[in-house]
């Protein structure tokens, strides 16, 4: 009678450990890609409300540019934990590398569109004049390191198949410095403005890129992995990753709804929107941290055939889910006398900003196990799940968000339309999850 509960406190204690483990580093991770948007909000807020609403509206866009692709680490994570699962390190390594080649095609095509097309891309978030300059110099500039960006996101992915996530760490922790002093020198010392913070972006990610395209190359060397690109990996890399782009475009157009709702409600409110959303991206990575873990245990059990193990992950993993987002929201409640003097000293500005603060800080809760849920059915890899649901999730998102400011509401209102969608995002994960239908075992998924 007592053996079972004690097995099953020890799977527990097994399972907290592998969290930890890859879940720890995971978050210093995963934290610089929003820390690199907060420090550039910091320095460039203080430069006056048009830049910091130029800033906003160009780091919406470029966010987009790069976020719509993040199947590159998430769908390599799952495929190479699998791999790595199943004892087949070479393979593992030849479809990470797949992953590099596809992220280095698709970040050319991104700036072939951005470059000539800036000012109608931020025209479309109806900014204010003063802050439309200030929107495409941004942008324009910032482009220029999509391709070092995507193959972070692809090299990342690699690494987390491989349950490293130290490595992306070390990594994430020299660029953020880098980003943070780079941009300190050229728009102050160097005063070149809002154009110093792109051009201290580009360089941190392209150092980084370059950091991690010599450990993936090393491990490959070392494992007999070919280095040149093959061409039917890497269209089959693109067919995996699919579902989740459909997914992740309607997750971005949840994003750009609420700013470009924001952008026409005053500079104002999406000033105070873009610090926000910085703290929001922040918090989400945060718990995705755990989601992380997720996906590199849930693909190796599935690889090595262990189903149940997969379940018991995938159980602790919520429970994990859960108390972070308490912790997270109550540190937001706690730290906001803190945080919101380091973003604008604009008495609007701060004033639009707290309410909507509060708003993040009682969505956390539930967006803890949104995050674990999603990387547990990435893990798996239930893509086109995945990309149902999403549709669903923007299909009763998108009126309320878009009736806010004709009734006239505010930018607290507009928040709270994103605590909608996080609870029909819950609904729909934990249906999947509990159906156990995203099971399925084996090297690859059939």
């Amino acid at each position: 009678m007592t053996l079972a509960p004690a097995t099953e406190r020890k799977t527990a204690r097994r399972h907290d450990r592998e969290i930890v483990a890859l879940a720890l580093p995971a978050f210093g991770a995963l934290v610089a890609e929003p820390l690199f948007v907060m420090v550039d909000s910091a320095i460039v807020g203080h430069l006056g409300t048009p830049q910091l609403a130029g800033l906003g509206v160009a780091a919406a866009l470029l966010t987009t540019a790069v976020n719509i692709f993040i199947f590159l680490a998430y769908a390599t994570t799952a495929a190479v934990a699998r791999r790595v699962g199943a004892g087949d390190l070479a393979g593992a390594l030849r479809q990470g590398l797949d992953g590099i080649w596809l992220a280095l095609l698709l970040g050319g095509a991104v700036i072939a569109v951005t470059l000539p097309t800036a000012p109608e891309l931020v025209g479309l978030f109806g900014a204010s004049g003063t802050a439309t300059p200030h929107a495409i110099t941004y942008l324009r500039i910032s482009s220029l390191g999509i391709p070092a960006m995507l193959v972070v996101l692809a090299a990342t992915g690699v690494l987390r198949g491989l349950q490293d996530t130290r490595t992306p760490l070390y990594v994430a922790i020299g660029g953020f410095i880098a980003n943070g002093a780079l941009n300190a020198a050229l728009v102050y010392g160097a005063g070149l403005g809002i154009a110093g913070s792109a051009w201290g972006t580009v360089i941190a990610q392209c150092a980084m890129a370059a950091v991690y395209l010599a450990v993936v190359v090393r491990g490959a060397r070392r494992h007999g992995a070919t280095l040149r690109p093959d061409l039917a990996g890497i269209r089959t890399c693109a067919q995996a990753g699919v579902p989740l782009l459909v997914r992740t475009l309607a997750l971005r157009a949840i994003t750009l709804i609420v700013t470009v709702m924001a952008a026409r409600l005053g500079d104002d409110e999406i000033a105070a929107h873009q610090v926000v959303l910085s703290l929001w991206t922040l918090l989400a990575f945060a718990l995705d941290a755990i989601a992380i873990a997720g996906q590199a245990i849930i693909g190796r059990y599935l690889g090595a055939g262990d189903a149940e193990g997969a379940r018991a992950a995938c159980r602790r993993m919520v429970q994990w889910g859960i108390a972070s987002g308490v912790v997270l929201g109550l540190l937001v409640i706690a730290a906001r006398p803190l945080f919101i003097p380091l973003f604008t000293s604009d008495p609007a500005v701060r004033d639009t900003l707290l309410p909507a603060l509060l708003v993040t800080a009682f969505i956390q809760p539930v967006s803890g196990v949104v995050f674990v849920l999603d990387g547990v059915l990435m893990g798996a890899g239930d893509g086109a799940y995945l990309a149902g649901a999403m549709i669903v999730t923007l299909a009763v998102f998108a009126p309320v968000a878009l009736l806010v400011p004709s009734l006239g509401g505010g930018l607290t209102a507009l928040w709270w339309t994103m605590a909608l969608m996080m609870t029909v995002r819950l609904v729909t994960l934990w249906v999947r999850t509990r159906s156990g239908r995203w099971i399925v075992t084996g090297a690859v998924r059939g």
